[in-house]
């Protein structure tokens, strides 16, 4: 069940030294070889331990914290491999990808075609679900339900049946992952977010597509973040990156 992450952990630069982090009201950074990112969990204490001791931590350590079960800990995890693994440098070098010459654009507005008349499922309540929704079957499925989803626990019996699975990072939080993996080992599986590690070592674990942010500039989305903004991270600094288990095949 820990394969995913110790491969993830294991992925991070045993020489990389965490610089500073930061827990903002949206996200939580982490700066090392780039800036990380992950979405603040919405349950568990609110309080960080060890605060005030992360600065100065081999990232490699706080990137196993991914595997806590308190969900303040697990994000720091995540943001450290992200700020290793989804550095520009790190990606264009580890994904092949060029990042200037790449649409800054989320996964649904490329994925939009692709889902018409599809059976799909996304996990988590992501923002403009309402274009997704009109060109298929769409089962949205979230821990604390808005009107009209299901509840996260419907995984068991919805997700076998789906063409498409869109997964949010934070399942690598809150541990859902592994499983939602195993139920969705039919379907094409994408996972989506700003705390998706765009590494291909998720393609090995039945990923198919990762859509995932990378910070390019650094002190603009620090401040941004440290301020308190949310939706802003995506216009301040920030691209929107899309990485393929295997070049997309184009219609002629």
């Amino acid at each position: 069940m820990w394969k995913i992450y110790d491969d993830l952990i294991a992925a991070v630069p045993d020489n990389s030294v965490v610089s500073s982090c930061l827990a903002g009201l949206s996200w939580f950074l982490v700066r090392s070889e780039g800036v990380g990112v992950a979405m603040r969990p919405r349950e568990g204490e609110e309080t960080v331990p060890h605060a005030g001791e992360l600065a100065g931590m081999k990232t490699r350590e706080l990137a196993g914290w991914v595997k806590s079960w308190n969900p303040y800990e697990a994000a720091f995890g995540l943001a450290a491999i992200n700020s290793a693994l989804n550095a520009p440098d790190v990606v264009e070098r580890s994904c092949g990808l060029q990042l200037d010459n790449t649409p800054n654009e989320s996964v649904f507005t490329y994925l939009l075609e692709e889902l018409r008349g599809k059976r799909v499922a996304v996990i988590g309540h992501f923002r403009d679900l309402h274009r997704v929704a009109a060109v298929c079957d769409l089962s949205i499925l979230e821990r604390r339900p808005e009107p009209g989803d299901l509840p996260d626990a419907a995984c068991e019996f919805v997700l076998p049946e789906k063409e498409v699975v869109i997964l949010t990072a934070t399942t690598l939080i809150n541990k859902t992952l592994p499983r939602l993996l195993e139920l969705s080992r039919h379907a094409r599986v994408v996972i989506a977010g700003p705390s998706t590690p765009l590494s291909p070592i998720l393609f090995e674990h039945g990923i198919d597509l990762l859509g995932g942010l990378v910070v390019e500039d650094e002190d603009r989305a620090w401040k941004l973040v440290s301020e308190g903004g949310r939706l802003g991270l995506f216009e301040c600094g920030s691209r929107m990156v899309r990485v393929f288990k295997a070049p997309p095949v184009l219609c002629t």
